[in-house]
């Protein structure tokens, strides 16, 4: 152990890479750009996976959309072309049925897929807008961020059919004076006065919505635009251990046998599985993770072989040096040492630059990212994931520098004195 930190020693080992510098910053380029090479990818990977994350926070990542179409096959007696229209009662058909669905909400609209938006009056003030009719079980498929001192629609809104209203916030700017607290003041939806209970901040990722949507009960909405039992669509949310991609199977099929389709009428029903586009992404983002652990660990492998055969060619023209070593008294245990130390300096050396410029190009793409569209956020890789590749390097530097230290232990002193 005290050879170990002698000072001699170091220099000593100091005095050997100097004498080849051209050829060592080469074989440690190697090394160093193996485990840049991993952590590049490895963030970049982690960045993609935090950007889609934050684009769907404020949506149940197993969640799913599903709405009626036509039909394209005959069925029953029934015609092909027949307009089919979801039901409340399907609602509770799903629920009792498809045991994995967690959440379900159905949806009214005005204002988009063809139907004509609300006007908006308040004052002088108006314009148009896309009207929600919704159930408060929406929130927990979909977060909707409320402003301090308002709230979302609720229990007793719907069983009173309260003529009450969430605004967006573009929709307050808009039809509501400067500094104006739109929470208790009333606005006109198409001739009807609703209250204000709430503003709600814009979040991407739950549907269609906008940031100047207005949302109203579900059962007012009803009243409001004469929708009966009717349902746009039907927002849906299975346990985060659920298969989502047989949920949408088995939704579908169940409102095939309800409705009376065709169970081979793959038309009938419409649905965008949210749930799979994750997965698939996930799935991507830890493709590459691998990728770039087998690639990284191949580079650095490469590199740790060529430090390796720059310490055999060391050894070689060392062998004087060596056998006067030996001669003076210097165990095998510490030529081997001394051989090893090398390998694993030169390894550490690559390793700990490769992590800091790695470091630095997943700072610079943070950087141009960080006010992009693109679903990318934070490209970092885990310290331990760091630390790991680390000692995985300075365990394949220890055995690499095995075969040169043998090489030179083997040396007999007597030989040695005779080179040259």
């Amino acid at each position: 152990m005290r050879f170990i930190f002698d000072r001699n020693t170091w220099q000593e080992i100091y005095g050997s890479i100097s004498k080849n510098k051209t050829r060592t910053i080469i074989t440690v380029i190697g090394v160093l750009w193996g485990i840049f090479i991993y952590i590049v990818l490895s963030g970049a990977a982690k960045g993609l996976d935090n950007g889609f994350e934050k684009q769907f926070e404020n949506v149940a990542m197993n969640s799913m959309f599903a709405w009626a179409q036509n039909t394209s096959m005959p069925y029953k007696g029934f015609k092909t072309g027949r307009q089919l229209q979801l039901k409340l009662k399907d609602v509770t058909v799903l629920e009792n049925r498809i045991a994995e669905i967690q959440y379900i909400a159905p949806r009214n609209v005005k204002g988009i897929f063809g139907s004509g938006p609300a006007q908006i009056i308040r004052g002088t003030k108006s314009g148009n807008y896309a009207v929600y009719g919704d159930y408060p079980v929406l929130t927990k498929i979909a977060t909707k961020k409320i402003y301090d001192g308002g709230r979302f629609i609720n229990d007793e809104d719907i069983d009173q059919a309260r003529k009450v209203c969430v605004i967006g916030e573009r929709t307050q700017k808009e039809i509501f004076e400067k500094g104006e607290d739109p929470i208790g003041g009333f606005i006109r939806i198409d001739n009807v006065f609703f209250q204000v209970v709430g503003v709600h901040k814009f979040t991407p990722g739950g549907g269609f919505e906008s940031d100047s949507d207005i949302y109203i009960p579900f059962s007012t909405f009803r009243k409001l635009y004469n929708t009966g039992e009717d349902v746009s669509w039907l927002t849906i949310a299975a346990y985060d251990d659920a298969d989502v991609i047989q949920v949408e199977k088995d939704v579908k099929t169940l409102l095939k046998s309800i409705h009376n389709v065709n169970p081979k009428d793959e038309r009938a029903f419409g649905s965008f599985n949210l749930g799979e586009i994750f997965n698939r992404i996930v799935g991507f983002a830890e493709g590459l993770t691998f990728l770039s652990l087998v690639v990284g660990i191949a580079t650095i492998l490469a590199g740790v072989i060529g430090i390796g055969n720059i310490l055999l060619i060391s050894v070689k023209e060392r062998t004087k040096e060596l056998g006067v070593r030996r001669a003076l008294g210097a165990t095998p245990r510490e030529v081997r040492a001394l051989i090893i130390m090398e390998s694993v300096l030169l390894t550490m050396i690559a390793g700990v630059i490769g992590i800091i410029l790695g470091a630095g190009v997943l700072s610079l793409i943070n950087r141009f990212t960080q006010d992009s569209d693109f679903p990318y956020a934070n490209p970092t890789v885990p310290i331990p994931y760091v630390l790991g590749a680390l000692a995985i390097m300075v365990v394949l530097g220890t055995l690499i520098g095995l075969i040169p230290a043998q090489r030179a232990v083997s040396i007999k002193p007597i030989d040695a004195l005779r080179e040259e």
